[in-house]
């Protein structure tokens, strides 16, 4: 049974997140909605998440000394890896010596920190469909996996790296240098190696949010939400709606997969599993075993959003996935370079039927930064997302 105590009292329980930006500031939102303590850690000082949390904390987190040196300082019960860039040996070392517990486990935090460690598993292990692929750590072996088989076009991505940042796509021999370059530039650490994909013809790509929570009788129960379709652009997100159309068979399928990669990572929570599909046939691409961020439409379709279930599940309370209505989500980038900017045309992207916004109080704007998010409900998917994209383009953001 699930004792929650008080926060700042020697009663509670104190929730680490290693990551604080909109994703994990939703998470820490939902964790002190049940009374926990919580302690955001970031790279960068006032991340959105440390503006929320009980405790902020800055450190490089890919360092091994400086997080072990944290951990131990702070005691928590559970640490939440939210971003890739972190020294996740140092968390299996911790982990093994019950100092503490890493959600969902440090062995999912270090498979799924980079591309080869999941791929494998999916594919080499589990033997799941995905697309064909290589790993590379020249220009000289990335052009040399094209010729060989994975041909044009095909997706070169950082081993490394979050939001699509590096990732494109190569349509023939002239764009190898200049995905080569992209990929180096954008990986969340210096890695020197990438994934080169080949193209799969599909009809769309899928986000299947996926928990694993306690159940009456104490064992681990897997539950699936509804389906979230999406727009990438350069691998980024750019709208997502829920429920995905998608044949019955098709939902099967996505599930069977996502369940005999999350059974295989273990622990509690919701993973976030990426998917392509074409008819009836499905596609396994990537799993992050935290919220993730095409499910931000879960704020506003879900009776628990997707960070209301992250938070349940790892406290070992009962959760439900169930959808309240469609909706969809577009994304508000910055637009601008700038130190904390202002947004304009707040009220008339308010009054569009059904909206909402997330505006997530990133220090810094960058013009392809994320800065916020706008919401909307209606009774279908298309309606909902022509209001989130109309929601979205009415906000301007501006230096102050």
């Amino acid at each position: 049974m699930t004792t929650l105590g008080t926060p700042l009292s020697p009663s509670a329980i104190r929730v680490m997140l290693l990551g604080s930006g909109e994703l994990g500031k939703e998470v820490l939102i939902a964790l002190q909605r049940l009374g926990v303590e919580t302690v955001a850690v970031d790279r960068y000082d006032n991340a959105p998440g440390q503006q929320v949390a009980h405790h902020a904390r800055t450190i490089s987190m890919s360092d091994p000394a400086q997080l072990k040196a944290l951990i131990e300082a702070e005691r928590p019960h559970l640490v939440v890896p939210e971003i890739e860039a972190i020294a996740t040996p140092m968390l299996e070392q911790l982990e093994a010596v019950g100092v503490v517990t890493v959600i969902p486990t440090a062995r999912a935090a270090r498979l799924t920190m980079d591309r080869e460690g999941i791929r494998r598993l999916a594919a080499e292990t589990l033997g799941l469909p995905t697309s064909p692929y290589q790993f590379c750590d020249s220009l000289a072996e990335l052009q040399a996996a094209i010729d060989a088989g994975i041909g044009y076009p095909c997706i070169v991505k950082p081993v490394m790296s979050s939001s699509g940042k590096g990732q494109s796509k190569i349509d023939g021999p002239a764009d190898v240098q200049k995905a080569w370059d992209c990929a180096m530039a954008g990986g969340r650490v210096s890695h020197g190696r990438v994934i080169v994909e080949g193209f799969i013809d599909f009809d769309y790509e899928i986000t299947q949010l996926t928990v694993r929570a306690k159940g009456a009788d104490g064992a681990t129960e897997t539950h699936f939400c509804d389906p979230i379709g999406h727009v990438q652009v350069s691998g980024d997100y750019v709208e997502s709606w829920q429920p995905m159309a998608m044949r019955p068979a098709a939902i099967q399928r996505s599930r069977e997969i996502a369940q005999a990669v999350t059974d295989n990572l273990g622990g509690l929570g919701l993973f976030g599993v990426e998917l392509f599909v074409k008819g009836e046939q499905v596609w396994f691409s990537e799993v992050s075993p935290r919220p993730h961020d095409t499910g931000l439409v879960t704020l506003c379709t879900q009776h628990q959003s997707e960070f209301e279930l992250h938070a349940r599940a790892i406290l070992g309370l009962p959760v439900d996935t169930s959808l309240r209505n469609p909706g969809a989500s577009a994304v508000i980038y910055g637009g601008v370079e700038a130190r904390g900017i202002v947004f304009e045309g707040i009220e008339e992207a308010l009054r569009v039927p059904g909206t909402d916004l997330r505006l997530f109080g990133k220090p810094e704007s960058f013009v392809k930064r994320r800065m916020g998010v706008a919401l909307a409900r209606a009774t279908d998917t298309d309606t909902a997302r022509a209001n989130a994209k109309l929601a979205a383009g009415l906000v301007r953001p501006r230096p102050a």
